[in-house]
């Protein structure tokens, strides 16, 4: 790259710009670079060296471009330039890759009042049944409203639910090791609430409390992660069987849906609502903005029904 930036642009590569960097994706990804640049394996100082022995595959402009990349990273924590040129231009190329990608694995708003509504409708007539159907409702708040991931669940404690300047939070410590707290909003405290006084505990956690937050039929101890999964995915299961006469693409999908489709259930529902995606990827810890895009459905959902719109038979 600094031979090219002296040679093909013939300026120091602490002035290349965004542009300069797309030239070089490009004369990188050409079917082999010029002829100049080409030549037999030669040791460096060999006056027949050349950089290239012929054309590169995609492996390998990909990951000259993310050493790139990370050098120019360096040298903006380092104080010696004020920008990265080729981090947008890396941000804009992976966001309309992942556009392609963007997650189904969700359940859109009708089918979730589905699984809600089957949930408060299910039997409380035995003291058992009353104790399954509030500890789901727990559950199913926790997961829905937080979104957090299942094993993070299952290794939380009540005292992990703390009041910071006037407001509740939850502090979780999930995938690389990383904390962050997690707003805790009116009907999630509610909830919070009602599930720990049906266990007899205080209404609100103490700083102390090693309680598990998420516990087993009689309190006592804490609920591992493959058994967060069976619970959620028997409701699933169930509320499929009941929606496979009326509706059964509700059904096909409830049948596919796991545990972590709740996840995305709860990002996707966030963003169909309107929350700021700043304040959605901090919830959901995501390492970029990107990531939390891929959750945005509210535009297709409104362009599909603009389109519905035009038709070729006019009624």
């Amino acid at each position: 790259m600094l031979l090219w930036a002296l040679i093909e642009k013939q300026k120091p590569f602490s002035s290349l710009t965004r542009d300069d960097l797309r030239d070089y994706q490009q004369f990188l990804s050409e079917p082999s670079p010029a002829e100049r640049w080409c030549g037999p394996r030669k040791p460096r100082h060999h006056s027949e060296w050349r950089p290239f022995e012929g054309a590169l595959s995609d492996h390998s402009v990909a990951h000259a471009i993310s050493v790139i990349n990370a050098l120019f990273s360096y040298l903006v924590e380092a104080g010696y330039l004020s920008g990265n040129p080729l981090g947008l231009m890396r941000r804009k190329t992976k966001y309309a890759q992942n556009k392609s990608t963007m997650t189904e694995r969700f359940l859109e708003q009708s089918l979730w009042q589905e699984v809600i509504h089957y949930m408060e409708t299910s039997p409380k007539i035995t003291p058992r049944e009353n104790k399954e159907y509030e500890r789901l409702r727990f559950l199913f708040h926790l997961l829905y409203l937080l979104g957090p991931r299942i094993s993070e669940v299952a290794h939380a404690q009540m005292k992990d639910i703390c009041h910071l300047r006037g407001k509740w939070w939850w502090r979780v410590t999930g995938k690389g090791q990383k904390t962050a707290c997690i707003p805790i909003n009116s009907e999630m405290l509610d909830a919070l609430i009602r599930y720990r006084q049906f266990y007899g505990l205080s209404p609100l956690p103490q700083p102390e409390e090693t309680q598990s937050l998420f516990m087993n039929l009689n309190g006592s101890k804490n609920v591992s992660a493959n058994m967060i999964y069976r619970l959620v995915k028997k409701i699933f299961l169930d509320c499929a069987k009941t929606l496979e006469k009326d509706r059964p693409d509700f059904a096909l999908k409830l049948k596919k849906a796991s545990t972590h489709w709740l996840r995305h259930t709860a990002i996707t529902h966030q963003a169909d609502v309107g929350i700021d995606l700043r304040y959605i990827k901090r919830s959901a810890r995501h390492e970029s903005v990107e990531t939390t895009m891929l959750y945005q459905h509210a535009e297709d959902d409104q362009w599909h029904e603009a389109m519905s719109r035009h038709s070729l038979m006019k009624k």
